[in-house]
């Protein structure tokens, strides 16, 4: 078997915190951000339903 069989690694579609970034491109790079910006939203929008949730019940509660 030769190495030119084998598969080039392929890099993650996730980004991991910490992670070198030093051999990304800058498309790879935008495109983290985009993955990071979508992940900020959606912890946004959970957060912003579970306020809610909790200042009905503390209204309830009062």
């Amino acid at each position: 078997m030769s190495i030119f069989d084998e598969e080039p690694q392929k890099k993650p579609t996730f980004h991991e915190v910490g992670s070198d970034l030093s051999m990304l491109s800058v498309d790879e790079l935008d495109h983290r951000i985009n993955l990071l910006k979508a992940e900020i939203d959606r912890l946004e929008k959970e957060k912003e339903s579970k306020q809610s949730s909790r200042d009905a019940a503390n209204s309830i509660f009062r």
